[in-house]
């Protein structure tokens, strides 16, 4: 009786061993379960994640597709536009450089069209200086005609009235330069007020 319950005892107590044991098993298998769960999502987390990056990535290498597109897009337009400021400077110093002649050119026209006016002025000058002392040699001629007629002597001083019937066309000679004539006495030249004293021959 006594050998029965001792066995009987032990079998319980192997029971309740494996009971432990089994329970112990079943904790550390739920603990594993709950690990590999964790770990799972953890994996998923990780693999969301890398779709994440995979997906920055691929939109920054398109980024950076477009970038570099867009680069070479600007580099040819800066060349085109670099060609360009080249051929707009070559044609502006060939501009620069027409209108200089254009300049000294025109200013040598200038230059000559000053001479020519000068000229022109002095050979008009000239020529109403000859004309005038015509004028004064014709009022000269008149006084001493005057004077032979009328029988005055020297320093006798006739008008212009006096003189008009001796004058070609009766009419008194006007200074082309616009001067104003000196009869003067019997003896003395007559004069204008530019051009001076009939000149002696």
């Amino acid at each position: 009786m006594k050998l029965k319950d001792l066995f009987l005892g032990l079998c319980i107590a192997a029971l309740l061993v494996s009971e432990v044991f089994l329970f112990s098993a079943n904790q550390q298998k739920r603990d594993a379960l709950n690990k590999m769960n964790a770990a799972q999502h953890d994996t998923a987390a990780a693999q969301a994640k890398l779709q994440q990056v995979q997906s920055t990535a691929d939109s920054e290498a398109m980024d950076n597709m477009r970038l570099n597109a867009e680069n070479k897009s600007l580099t040819r337009k800066l060349s085109d536009l670099q060609n360009q400021n080249s051929t707009l400077n070559n044609v502006s110093e060939q501009l620069s450089q027409q209108l200089t002649s254009a300049e000294q050119a025109a200013l040598q026209q200038q230059e000559q069209i000053q001479q020519m006016q000068y000229q022109s002025q002095q050979t008009q000058a000239g020529n109403e200086q000859t004309a005038c002392m015509n004028n004064l040699r014709q009022i000269d001629a008149a006084k001493n005609e005057w004077a032979l007629e009328t029988g005055k002597a020297v320093g006798a001083m006739p008008s212009e009235q006096e003189l008009l019937p001796y004058l070609t066309g009766g009419v008194f000679p006007v200074c082309p330069s616009g001067g104003v004539y000196t009869i003067g006495a019997i003896g003395t030249p007559p004069a204008c007020s530019i051009h001076g004293p009939l000149l002696a021959q």
